[in-house]
């Protein structure tokens, strides 16, 4: 695979730092199984007030030193003057590191309602002009097919996009979704808005369904009645349900790319075997061993 190629497939990851020894060997294995696939990137999630900042910053940093793959840290306005988070920043770019995945950030457990930080990025388009002023990153934002939780409408929110994307995005890349349909309404209203950078779709293969019916409440993603359906009865059947799950992932995936959607992101909750087998249905194959040690 090459991304010169006319509808080559470009995939990228999302994984969580670890906490602890187990959790960082099992997070180094899906790393090795998924890097020959060759992503643009590997991303790294941050906590919602900043909780994960070092070992993210770990994380990215042994991704760079050990492998050939292309660390992307999650960046976050939650908790931190302005200052403070383009120091961050700044220490990645001196690092070597090019990609950053720019967010507001989610209030922390217990607040209800985001407030910004009096001497800090209020909003994620101020974050990305940071960013871009700084240096010239490599700067991934969200995207919320079936509208932010917090937005007043989808307007807003499509308003909000555009101006991250205004302030130098490279790309957006969605919130998970499993109505195909929604987020097909929402790339034509990007277009209809002059957004013109990729929207990436957010694909979450589902290792657990009651895991992830509490992610989408979080996140106001919708779990649809068909879902629901296809998962019932499986709870003390893990076997089966880890079947299901490659089935809806790959049906997936493959209307999307019927539809010339030639890039996805996956969220793997630090789990390659069914992001893996995914890929391999839409016919990514693994390419130079990439090194990893």
């Amino acid at each position: 695979m090459t991304v010169s190629e006319e509808n080559a497939l470009v995939v990228s990851f999302e994984f969580f730092p670890p906490s602890n020894g187990a959790m960082e060997d099992s997070l180094w294995q899906s790393v090795q199984r998924l890097a020959p696939l060759a992503p643009r990137f590997i991303s790294i999630t941050y906590g919602a007030d900043g909780s994960t900042r070092d070992r993210t910053h770990s994380l990215v940093r042994r991704v760079r030193q050990q492998t050939e793959l292309t660390g992307a840290p999650h960046l976050t306005c939650i908790g931190a003057t302005r200052t403070e988070v383009l120091e961050i920043a700044k220490s990645y770019w001196d690092e070597g590191i090019r990609h950053i995945v720019a967010l507001r950030g989610d209030a922390p457990a217990g607040i209800t309602r985001y407030v910004a930080h009096p001497d800090g990025f209020a909003y994620g388009a101020d974050l990305v002009a940071g960013l871009r002023n700084l240096a010239d990153f490599d700067i991934s934002v969200a995207a919320y097919p079936e509208v932010h939780p917090e937005a007043r409408s989808a307007q807003e929110d499509l308003d909000s996009l555009r101006r991250k994307i205004d302030a130098g995005a490279t790309r957006a890349i969605t919130q998970f979704f499993f109505n195909t349909d929604d987020y097909l309404r929402f790339r034509d209203s990007c277009v209809a808005a002059g957004i013109t950078v990729s929207i990436v779709p957010g694909i979450l293969p589902i290792t657990s369904f009651p895991q992830v019916k509490r992610f989408a409440e979080r996140c106001g993603a919708k779990v649809p009645q068909w879902l629901a359906d296809r998962f019932f009865g499986l709870d003390n059947d893990p076997e089966t349900g880890r079947l299901i799950a490659a089935n809806v992932a790959i049906e997936q995936v493959s209307r999307l790319r019927c539809h010339g959607v030639n890039e996805f992101h996956f969220y793997t909750l630090n789990r390659a075997a069914l992001t893996y087998a995914i890929c391999h249905a839409l016919g990514l194959r693994p390419v130079n061993k990439t090194v990893v040690v």
